[in-house]
Order: C-alpha cells, then sequence, then structure tokens
C-alpha cells in the first residue's frame, strides 16, 4: 500500500500569535497525504508522443476507463468555453462536496463555512489510493479548445517545478533527492535536454532563482534546511556545491506518523524577504513537538532576520507570490479524520501576523472537537481562507498564469495540482484546478481544469503535484504517479 505524502502549514505573529507559538506543539497523529512508497520501484508512463483534445460537455469517467458520472452528478455542466460558448452553473453546497465522478473540465464549484457539516458526520475512512500504470490510450481530459501531450517521462517521481527566466523548467524528484532541469519545453517534438542539476539533497522540495531577473542563485528547500547554488543564465549543472543557508528548520519524515516533510520557498515581489513554509508534525495535536511548525517563516534572501509571517496553516504546501498586488497566497492541506466532508483545502492570502486556526480551530471559529474549550481567546481571531476546496483533495503547488497562449480570462489565474484523497469514502482530487481571481481578489470560486486520472475502478493512474508555465504560455503539471510531465496548449475553440 502507497505511503501517505507528509503535508503542512502556516505560522502567525502579532500578540495573539505569541501567544500560540508559546503553547504551539505536536506529534503526528496519523494522517498525511497519499504518496507512492520511495523505497517502491517507480512506475513509468509510456515515452510516445501522447496527445488530447478538449472534453465533452459536462462530467464523464476518465479517458479510457469507461467510468461514469455518479448518479445525482451535474450532467449539464458545461465547460468553461474561452470561445464565448456557455459556462458551467456554480455548484454549491452539497453538490460543490462531490468525488471524482463529478469532475470534468470547466466544473465550477464553491464552498463557504456553512456548507461544512458537523464533525464525525460520516465515519473517518482509510481509502488508500491504488497508483496503476496509465491504462491505453488514456490521457488526462482538459477543457475544449485545448489539448494535452506527455511532456517528457525523464524523470522520478516529479514534485514541483518551476520556470527559471531563462524558460528551463527547473524539476525536483524528492525521492532521489536530486533537481533536474528540462530545456526546451515548448518544442513540437519535446525537451531538447533533460540534465541532472544537481544531487545530495535531503527530501527537497521548494525551488526558487534569485534575483527573479537575471538569478545568481538557485535555492532548495529540504525538508530540513534551506540552500542555495551559484548559477548563471543556462546552467544546466549547479556550477559550485550548496551553501547552507537556513539550517534551523524542523524537518519531517515520509511515512504515517512521521510529519509533513515539504518546504516550499518563494522570494517577496520585490526581492527583499524569503518566505519558507513549515507543514506541521501532526494531524492536529498541540505539544511541543509542534513548536516550529504549522506556519510560514519570512527572512532575508540571506537567511537571516527570521520573523514568523503567519501561523495556524497545517501545511502549506505550495506557495506564490501574486505578480500585480504581490501579495503571499499558499495551497494548504487541512487535518484529516474527522469525516469526508471536513475539513475543506484550501487556497488563499496569507495576511502578515495572520492565525488560520490549526490545531484549534478550521475555518473560522470552529473548534476542533479533539481540543475541546482550548483557547477561546483565539476563536475570533481566526482568518476564514479565499477559496475553500473539497475536502482531503491534498492541494499542493500552485502558481499565478501570466502568459498570453491561453485564453485572456485565465492571465492571473491561479492554478493548483491536488494530488488527491485517501481520508474519504470516495475519491476526490487528482486533478488541476483554477481558482477565480478578479482584480487580484478571490471569488471564492474554482474550476476543474485537468482531469480524469482515476479509472472506473476508483483506482489512480497520475497524482497532480505542481504547476509552472513555458515561455510561450503552455501549462506544464508535474506528476507523481504517472512519473511524467504534461504539457497543456491551447490551439482553438473547437479544436
Amino acid at each position: 500500500m502507497a505511503a501517505r505524502q507528509p503535508q503542512y502549514s502556516r505560522g502567525m505573529r502579532s500578540p495573539i500569535s505569541c501567544l500560540v507559538l508559546a503553547s504551539a506543539g505536536a506529534a503526528l497523529v496519523s494522517c498525511s497525504r497519499s504518496t507512492p512508497d520511495p523505497a517502491a520501484p517507480p512506475q513509468r508512463a509510456e515515452p510516445l508522443p501522447a496527445r488530447g483534445g478538449g472534453s465533452a460537455v459536462g462530467p464523464a469517467g476518465p479517458a479510457g476507463s469507461g467510468a461514469t458520472p455518479a448518479e445525482g452528478s451535474p450532467r449539464s455542466a458545461a465547460p468553461a468555453s474561452p470561445g464565448g460558448g456557455p459556462v458551467s452553473p456554480v455548484l454549491t453546497g452539497e453538490a460543490a462536496m462531490g468525488d471524482w465522478t463529478t469532475d470534468a473540465p470547466g466544473v465550477r464549484r464553491k464552498l463557504v463555512p456553512d456548507d461544512m457539516p458537523a464533525p464525525y458526520a460520516t465515519v473517518s475512512v482509510d481509502n488508500e489510493s491504488t497508483i496503476v500504470p496509465r491504462p491505453a490510450g488514456a490521457l488526462p481530459r482538459v477543457p475544449e479548445g485545448f489539448t494535452v501531450e506527455l511532456l517528457t517521462t525523464d524523470v522520478t517521481r516529479p514534485r514541483m517545478i518551476r520556470t527559471a527566466p531563462n524558460g528551463d523548467i527547473f524539476v525536483v524528484e524528492s525521492a532521489a533527492g536530486r533537481v533536474k532541469v528540462v530545456r526546451g519545453a515548448d518544442r513540437a517534438a519535446g525537451p531538447e535536454q533533460v540534465q541532472v542539476f544537481a544531487t545530495g539533497l535531503r527530501q527537497p522540495f521548494g525551488i526558487g532563482f534569485y534575483p527573479a531577473a537575471a538569478p545568481r542563485w538557485v535555492y532548495v528547500a529540504n525538508t530540513d534546511s534551506v540552500v542555495r547554488f551559484p548559477y548563471a543564465d543556462g546552467d544546466l549543472t549547479a556550477r559550485g556545491p550548496a551553501e547552507p543557508i537556513i539550517d534551523t528548520i524542523s524537518g519531517g519524515g515520509r511515512l504515517r506518523g512521521g510529519g509533513h516533510w515539504t518546504r516550499d520557498l518563494v522570494f517577496s515581489g520585490d526581492g527583499s524577504k524569503m518566505y519558507v513554509s513549515v507543514g506541521s508534525r501532526s494531524n492536529v495535536s498541540d505539544d511541543a513537538q509542534e513548536a516550529r511548525r504549522a506556519r510560514i517563516f519570512e527572512y532575508t534572501p540571506d537567511g537571516k532576520n527570521e520573523r514568523v509571517y503567519a501561523t495556524g496553516i497545517r501545511n502549506p504546501v505550495g506557495l506564490a507570490v501574486h505578480p500585480r498586488s504581490h501579495e503571499l497566497w499558499t495551497s494548504v492541506n487541512e487535518r484529516d479524520e474527522l469525516g469526508d466532508h471536513l475539513v475543506p483545502d484550501y487556497i488563499t492570502r496569507v495576511r502578515d501576523g495572520g492565525f488560520y486556526g490549526w490545531p484549534w480551530f478550521y475555518i473560522g471559529a470552529h473548534q476542533d472537537p479533539r481540543h475541546p474549550g482550548k483557547h477561546p481567546e483565539l476563536r475570533d481571531h481566526v482568518i476564514v481562507p479565499d477559496v475553500l476546496l473539497q475536502s482531503h483533495s491534498a492541494s499542493l503547488g500552485m502558481m499565478f498564469y501570466t502568459g498570453t497562449q491561453f485564453p485572456p480570462e485565465y492571465r492571473l489565474q491561479a492554478f493548483a495540482a491536488e494530488h488527491g484523497s485517501w481520508n474519504r469514502a470516495r475519491r476526490t482530487g487528482y486533478k488541476v484546478i483554477w481558482a477565480v481571481v478578479k482584480d487580484g481578489v478571490p471569488t471564492g470560486e474554482y474550476v476543474d481544469f485537468m482531469t480524469g486520472l482515476v479509472t472506473a475502478e476508483g483506482n489512480v493512474w497520475g497524482r497532480p503535484v505542481a504547476v509552472t508555465q513555458t515561455p510561450q504560455g503552455a501549462l506544464v503539471v508535474s506528476d507523481d504517479g504517472g512519473n511524467c510531465l504534461w504539457r497543456i496548449r491551447y490551439v482553438g475553440a473547437g479544436k
């Protein structure tokens, strides 16, 4: 059975956050998101020139799987159409909590705190996903007018991916402890080159380039540290050894009970700050082991001047900075074992000094029943996140689309990879979504973009981890279940 993938949360500041910091702590109680066993041999998708067009109208089973929508699924929903066609109605309430059989490109959802059921409304289940080879002829499903192609299989359980200013895509292979560079991601024939950039890392995940316009360093977030490699434009291998920048990060293991291990990093818009996310060690404990967990730290780019930027975020796996407002955003895995529809994962702007509830509260002033009566003084200070997602989706890497290859309505929208559930009777996640942003402000809606990675039997052949874009504006998705990178391009309505 696949081991679960650890996740994490954020931190907080101000007099209230100081109180939280003084009393926070914990050890992992059992749940993290599922991921393939790092000791097992990787499965690889066939390196063929796979290509798929837009999806059919309305939700349907994965391509090549024979799956059909569950009874009561929104069959009338049409994909959001960049060409001016019909747009899906927004699913709300219970209808928005559907599973993978109700997913399809263009399906829109909006969840609000009042939609949440009471704790334990359903039994907490252990429904680990089984990773299977990609079915013959199967491809992810994407909106009408888009095409999806298998970019490369020359990667091993790819995790975070980010694009350097020169267009090279840096791919973090966490299980292998290394970083690769994919050059030529826009070429019709596939990448020009895939090269190992650095090895010898400890469960790396986050990666960034500094300074942004003309980088001299590639930063990598290990599970317990941040290091940087000297870099010049076009380097395919590190031109020097790793330089330790931060060595005080609380590390986490991979397996159940071992803590959320991924650490992401991004730089502020003006380049003066570096943000590093650290997930909780546990599902919902508050003992001393959580003292430096479930928070986002702020540093200067040299790794000095540490302060806690925000707290109470269980596992802020992905970080991103909005290109115009320069606000910090995060993609978060919330807690488990309260039932199928608790607690919603989320995407949100991060408020400096903000407290997001973990472990005592969730989604505002909702007290976690495993901490009855604790910290009533914090109840009214819990920030409600901007975009609530289907519970247990395991939202990981995120980015803002800044290209021009997609239709204009996609620009500056927040894309996120949903790795997929384990603590839910019927699977959710296993897709790429985009959160609707208007004038820099999230509306609370989100839209399915790439789906179809679950078979009719409920097995899984793809698990999105992160998203980035190519110089020409195609979207690239890392898939550690299929051991590949996918490329999504817009080819025009009706094609």
